[in-house]
């Protein structure tokens, strides 16, 4: 049995295969067509996909689409017409894209797969969201918990699921909903939605949550989890180009100015930025403000989210919780739910957001439609593509670049240890891969945790990002504990993606710096031998050099570019950046060479 999922048409499109009862190959398409976000049909990455399987489109028993368009196009015309003519220019737009492609998805995979139209299915978007992660969480029977933006109409569900069988029970409607409240508040701040809400959440801890009062005036919660928002302070139901009134202006004052520059006493002022201006002082202060009210939207989210959680504990009775959904990517929540909200165990897989709603079709066809057996547990996220030894060598000797071949993958390991206790700022590229959006080792930027400087190196020679953005502590698993607040690192799975946020250890912080934020925590990962073997054995060596098992992780990527895929992308970013080292597979290229 061979079943594709898709995603595709609002962002993030993304194409999963499982095949014979278990995952063959996860990809989102900007991972091959090298545009962020890409969300036009995933040619490319259905083409992976097949080709991790030698299959041909016409071997698919069934192509399952992650939501149903004819239902999402119901509530966009009647959200529009509903706040017409304000929504004048947003109804005409949308009825020119949904009229030329989104509501024809089924011609659109028949005419590019070359199938018949029955085996094109579809699902509902928090279903998929839903399916995406129990149906590869260990967990025989746990609470589901979706939230993101909006799909059809849905905001955010509650539900159970148990064997084969999922059952959404709640759900919460737009315009309702705590994904766009926070994509509302990440415009104010000026950063672009559905891509800067990690920013705001990396701006929140130079501030404090002396707005949060205000930011309740705009939403009320209640006690089974639901959420209704004030929608005078908020226009993204009708609005091309705003989400949110001149009413949160008057609340907050005026937006911050997209792209200008955001630094505060706590960050400081960083070289990269040039010379600081004549009104340094004036403009920390301003920053200030908008640190603190992203502090306040993020301790406003962070409360709804626990409360949701709570009413589901209360209502389920289960020990666990499945979490999916864009807002599942919200790391500092997810500590919070684990800490706070009376669940025992918690599962994120590691695309929460729509590009793993293809996941989540496939699994929902494929265990709940067909009632196939649950055998697999997504316990890592290396699904993407591979480029071997073979491939790495004829790349580099095509561009007649001058490297070092080692031995062999230990070999390589350990004189990348080596490099980083040297203070090497070092392009990782090895294996498959990484499903969703974050960086666990297949394609990282690695340097030396312990020194200080090394977050305002990375930040100034590769990254050009903002100076409040944090690193994670890569960690090896069997010592977590002794760096971070956790327990039973085995089991509290988000960490292994990236997608928990833990305290460091207050004897540990001035060991591991460069990947300590300013509040004292770090965004985590645990790394561990079965899954990572080759990555855990690097952590190892630089443990041996240097007494610390971390290394510092970011991804392999230049700002504004998608994590790179193949070794031409990897040595382009090299190249374009101030990197010092780029290991491809077990060949080191450096700088000087």
């Amino acid at each position: 049995m061979n079943v594709l999922g898709i995603s595709c048409y609002y962002h993030d499109a993304a194409a999963a295969l499982i095949s014979d009862w278990e995952l063959v190959a996860a990809a989102e398409e900007e991972r091959f067509s090298r545009k962020k976000h890409d969300s036009e049909f995933p040619e490319l990455a259905i083409q992976f996909c097949l080709d991790q399987a030698s299959l041909q489109s016409q071997d698919l028993d069934y192509v399952v689409f992650y939501e149903k368009p004819f239902d999402k196009f119901e509530r966009i015309l009647m959200s529009t017409l509903q706040t017409y003519p304000k929504s004048y220019r947003l109804f005409r737009e949308s009825m020119v894209t949904w009229l030329v492609d989104k509501l024809w998805v089924r011609h659109a995979i028949q005419s590019r797969l070359n199938i018949d139209g029955d085996r094109v299915l579809f699902t509902e978007h928090h279903l998929s969201h839903a399916a995406s992660a129990f149906y590869v969480s260990p967990f025989e029977e746990a609470a589901i918990l979706t939230v993101d933006g909006v799909g059809e109409w849905a905001t955010a569900t509650f539900g159970t699921g148990k064997g084969t069988d999922i059952s959404l029970n709640r759900e919460l409607r737009f315009p309702h909903s705590v994904g766009l409240l926070y994509s509302a508040f990440t415009a104010f701040l000026g950063f672009e939605v559905n891509e800067g809400e990690y920013k705001v959440m990396g701006m929140s801890p130079y501030g404090t949550p002396r707005y949060a009062d205000k930011v309740w005036e705009t939403v009320q919660q209640f006690d089974d989890g639901s959420i209704e928002l004030d929608m005078s302070y908020f226009c993204y139901h009708h609005s091309t180009n705003r989400s949110f009134t001149r009413k949160l202006q008057t609340l907050l004052g005026e937006p911050r100015e997209p792209e200008s520059l955001f630094f505060t006493r706590d960050t400081g002022f960083p070289a990269y930025f040039g010379e600081p201006p004549g009104n340094y002082d004036a403009l920390c202060d301003t920053n200030q403000h908008y640190a603190d009210i992203a502090a306040s939207i993020q301790h406003v989210t962070e409360e709804i989210l626990v409360n949701m959680a709570r009413a589901i504990r209360k209502e389920t009775d289960l020990p666990n919780l499945c979490i999916a959904g864009g807002v599942g990517l919200n790391s500092v929540a997810n500590r919070r739910i684990l800490e706070e909200s009376g669940f025992e165990r918690l599962y994120i897989q590691p695309a929460a957001g729509d590009g793993g709603g293809a996941l989540g079709a496939a699994l929902h066809a494929y265990h709940g439609l067909l009632g196939q057996p649950r055998h697999m547990q997504m316990r890592h996220a290396y699904w993407g593509a591979a480029y071997g030894p073979d491939e790495v060598a004829a790349f580099l000797a095509s561009e007649g670049i001058a490297h070092e071949a080692c031995a062999d993958e230990e070999t390589a390991a350990a004189q990348t240890a080596q490099l980083l206790h040297e203070g090497n700022v070092v392009g990782w590229f090895q294996g498959r891969f990484e499903w969703g959006p974050r960086a666990l080792g297949s394609r990282s930027i690695l340097a030396d945790p312990t020194r200080s400087e090394m977050k305002d190196v990375v930040n100034t020679k590769i990254k050009f990002r903002e100076p409040y953005r944090p690193f994670a502590p890569s960690t090896l698993a069997e010592r977590a504990h002794e760096y971070f607040e956790i327990d039973r690192p085995e089991e509290q799975d988000p960490a292994r993606f990236m997608l928990l946020v833990s305290e460091v250890k207050e004897s540990k912080q001035s060991e591991i710096p460069a990947t300590t934020h300013v509040d004292g925590t770090g965004r985590l990962q645990t790394v561990f031998e079965s899954e990572s073997p080759l990555y855990h054995r690097l952590i190892s060596a630089f443990e041996s050099l240097s007494g610390t098992p971390v290394v510092l992780n970011t991804s392999f990527n230049l700002r504004g570019e998608p994590i790179v895929t193949t070794p031409a992308n990897a040595y382009s970013t090299f190249i374009r950046s101030e990197m010092d080292v780029l290991v491809l597979g077990r060949h080191i290229i450096r700088k000087n060479t």
